[in-house]
């Protein structure tokens, strides 16, 4: 994934979701500081070196304005996760200046940046983190693997078959926040809890 004339990485946060189990979009979901999911995950993207940064967001979603972060409202509510991710695509491979992109769903905003620079610097076609032996996010796919992505020649259905037929790298990282997905208000208690447990034993 490696280009001297590239940014290492561009980034693209997957918040379509309509977030019913969180009352409202998980993009505005609130972490303990008072800070958005989305404010996390771009956050996350910026401090890794991302850009550009883009965002798919619900139908009719107003541009939150974070500086750096490029808003796509998606066409129609209900969007599955792998159409939003070919939407994001679509607009990522317009730019030139990337050689590998992380996507990153809103709904991991926990992750560290150090995570994202590991995964961007591995050489191959994908890059899935893996922590205590589970799979999780972000992933990282090279310019090639999302053009194809766009251009409907690696339809999914969804992105694990997309990383199955490319051979993703499997990426030990010593993160919980991959693994942490914050899908509602009591799993976001629950992964702050064990962050919170695993910081004290350092």
């Amino acid at each position: 994934m490696r280009d001297q004339d590239c940014n290492p990485v561009a980034g693209l946060i997957l918040a379509g979701g309509e977030g019913t189990r969180w009352g409202g979009p998980k993009a505005w979901a609130r972490l303990p500081g008072g800070g958005s999911f989305l404010d996390a995950c771009e956050m996350t993207l910026r401090e890794a070196g991302a850009s550009p940064i883009v965002a798919t967001l619900p139908p009719a979603t107003e541009d939150p304005r974070i500086d750096g972060l490029e808003v796509i409202a998606l066409p129609e509510p209900g969007m599955d996760m792998f159409g939003s991710l070919r939407a994001g695509l679509d607009r990522l491979v317009e730019s030139p200046s990337w050689r590998a992109v992380a996507v990153l769903p809103v709904d991991h905003p926990l992750v560290r940046p150090e995570t994202v620079i590991e995964l961007a610097a591995v050489a191959g076609p994908a890059a899935i983190p893996s922590f205590n032996g589970k799979h999780g996010h972000p992933i990282c796919v090279d310019r090639e693997v999302a053009s194809a992505i766009v251009r409907g020649e690696l339809a999914g259905p969804t992105l694990r078959e997309v990383l199955r037929a490319v051979g993703a790298a499997e990426v030990q990282v010593d993160d919980s926040g991959v693994v942490a997905n914050c899908n509602t208000p009591a799993a976001l208690a629950a992964a702050l809890v064990c962050l919170r447990e695993r910081n004290s034993q350092f």
